[in-house]
């Protein structure tokens, strides 16, 4: 069984910039080296996270090893994921949040609501969520082609509402390159990226739960990497998939899945 990790609190303010060797860095609980998503094996690549909090913020910083840090899509909301990027979700139970950051710190944010969940008259049926906005999808999951599942993809709850439009209130994120982007001729020894949340900015995710957390409250999130991957002139796919979490499955969308957090005062 997979222990929680332990997200210890802080009494500082976390200053944003994406460097991972400041103090409060160092003495923080850093994670084993990432895994296979589907397999568990050793990353392809060194990654390590680490999760602090205070009254005020969610603080997660990522650290990345990567001989040629590359990044090239500048437009918000961007298909992150089409190259190499650093991901962060957290489960509200009936939704969650994605976000992907690359190494130009260029993001991209969806929000989930679980269409089991969403009812008119419900708690999700207000305005921010509307379905008939042109930003609203429906969406079944990573990678399934499958024709039994095509439409509703592998998981039990089926499909979900998709908002490409939302942005989280208060987000801050920092990336730093150990190395020089998008230059192949040297080697580089990767990035580092910090994000900070207000917890005032998950209540929809809170379900139910104290903001900020009470001590030993657990959450669930997903901490991962995709890396992107030229062979002999082709692209690998899907790509490599790296999680502090293994998953068993190539699907990221797995909240019962996700690593489980401890916040622990």
């Amino acid at each position: 069984m997979i222990q929680p990790y332990i997200a210890q609190k802080v009494n500082e303010t976390i200053a944003i910039n994406g460097d991972v060797t400041k103090p409060v860095w160092q003495s923080a609980t850093w994670s084993q080296r990432f895994v296979d998503m589907v397999t568990g094996a050793a990353g392809l690549y060194d990654t390590r996270a680490a999760i602090l909090w205070n009254d005020t913020h969610l603080y997660v910083a990522f650290s990345a090893e990567e001989p040629f840090v590359e990044a090239h899509q500048t437009r918000r909301d961007s298909i992150i994921f089409l190259e190499n990027d650093l991901e962060l979700f957290i489960d509200g139970g009936d939704c969650y949040y994605e976000l992907e950051v690359n190494a130009l710190n260029t993001i991209y944010e969806v929000f989930f609501i679980w269409r089991d969940a969403y009812q008119r008259g419900s708690r999700f049926d207000v305005p921010l969520f509307d379905v008939h906005q042109p930003h609203a999808m429906t969406f079944g999951g990573d990678y399934d082609r499958s024709g039994s599942s095509f439409w509703y993809g592998t998981h039990p709850r089926g499909t979900r509402w998709a908002f490409l439009n939302y942005d989280m209130p208060g987000l801050q994120t920092a990336v730093q390159i150990d190395g020089t982007l998008n230059d192949n001729s040297d080697i580089d020894r990767g990035w580092s990226l910090e994000i900070a949340i207000p917890w005032q900015s998950l209540t929809w995710l809170a379900n139910g739960r104290s903001l900020p957390p009470e001590n030993g409250d657990q959450w669930r999130l997903f901490l991962g990497r995709f890396q992107k991957l030229t062979v002999s002139g082709k692209e690998v796919q899907p790509h490599p998939a790296m999680v502090m979490t293994p998953h068993g499955l190539y699907d990221t969308h797995q909240p019962e899945r996700w690593s489980v957090v401890e916040f622990q005062s």
